[in-house]
């Protein structure tokens, strides 16, 4: 049973459901930089780290009793924005790279998450619900204190279970890509789930995919914004910006999500759960070769974000 946007908010912070991930933010070009993802501890508390590429330097950034997970660099790789639900609500937080400065960037008192930095560090996109709106929406803040809360979609035209979620920007800030269902089954689980694109202010919105499987979290632009990485049917696809040429990169079994393009585009970092909590990062090449565990053992990891290095590790 797949829920909708608000009861997998509640169950991620609550009970960390098998199926939330932090989001692949926009995949801004540049040197290849860390990557950041939560990970739940031997106490099942989930908080953000950060490791090479190859798997090595492993260092945490956050060490609260709380969910932190959402990881989410910004374009010039100083700045992380996450979700947390540390003060009650889940809500976008803000720290720099190394994990310092940790403050709250909104105060929705509902549920704020998945947020993604604008190209140029004054925006914050993110998903969840404000005020009398019942339903997940795209939602934009300015990151530097969380003011001016703009709603980029509306559900009014569609059912009461309708969301939208998973935003993450163009490298070039002209667009946003997401995901949008037109509502929920009586089971919780989405009607035509797509994934759409519109512009940065929420206008000409329309969907890429339109095939009947599951298209959930997260669509992920490459570094030129040529193509999009996305995850359909529990398999992780790309395709043109336009929404040609759809290609499935990953096959078997295991339910794979959550991608995230290295700032050189040659490799995509995502999500496999093998189930019984076996849950790691993979990182594979951008035709879907060499795929390999990010980490050793069997963890129960978050999806990445990549960082752009810009001033440095």
């Amino acid at each position: 049973m797949r829920a909708s946007r608000p009861v997998r908010a509640i169950a991620a912070t609550l009970c960390l459901s098998a199926v939330l991930a932090s989001p692949a933010a926009a995949a801004y070009p540049g040197s290849v930089g860390r990557l950041a993802f939560a990970m739940t501890d031997e106490n099942f508390n989930a908080d953000i780290y950060t490791a090479l590429p190859n798997g090595s330097g492993l260092k945490r950034l956050t060490n609260d009793p709380s969910f932190d997970a959402c990881a989410s660099y910004s374009a010039d790789g100083q700045h992380i924005a996450f979700c947390s639900d540390r003060t009650g609500a889940l809500e976008i937080w803000a720290m720099d790279k190394n994990g310092g400065g940790q403050h709250a960037v909104t105060n929705t008192g509902g549920y704020a998450e998945f947020p993604d930095y604008s190209p140029d560090g004054r925006k914050i996109v993110f998903d969840g619900n404000e005020g009398s709106d019942p339903n997940g929406e795209i939602y934009l803040v300015r990151a530097s204190d969380g003011g001016g809360l703009t709603a980029l979609t509306s559900c009014a035209a569609f059912g009461l279970g309708c969301f939208n979620s998973y935003a993450s920007w163009s490298p070039d800030g002209r667009r946003i890509v997401f995901i949008h269902a037109d509502d929920t089954d009586v089971d919780g689980n989405a009607i035509n789930e797509q994934v759409w694109v519109m512009n940065a202010n929420g206008s000409n919105q329309h969907p890429l995919t339109s095939t009947a499987a599951e298209h959930d979290q997260t669509p992920d632009w490459s570094p030129d914004g040529r193509r999009i990485a996305y995850m359909e049917a529990g398999h992780i696809f790309t395709m043109r910006a336009d929404g040609t040429h759809q290609t499935q990169l990953t096959f078997g079994d295991a339910f794979d999500f959550g991608t995230a393009w290295s700032p050189d585009g040659r490799r995509i970092a995502f999500v496999r759960n093998f189930g019984g909590g076996n849950r790691p990062v993979l990182v594979m090449n951008a035709d879907g070769s060499s795929q390999h565990q990010l980490t050793s053992g069997t963890p129960r990891q978050f999806v990445p974000a990549w960082q752009p290095l810009g001033g440095g590790d």
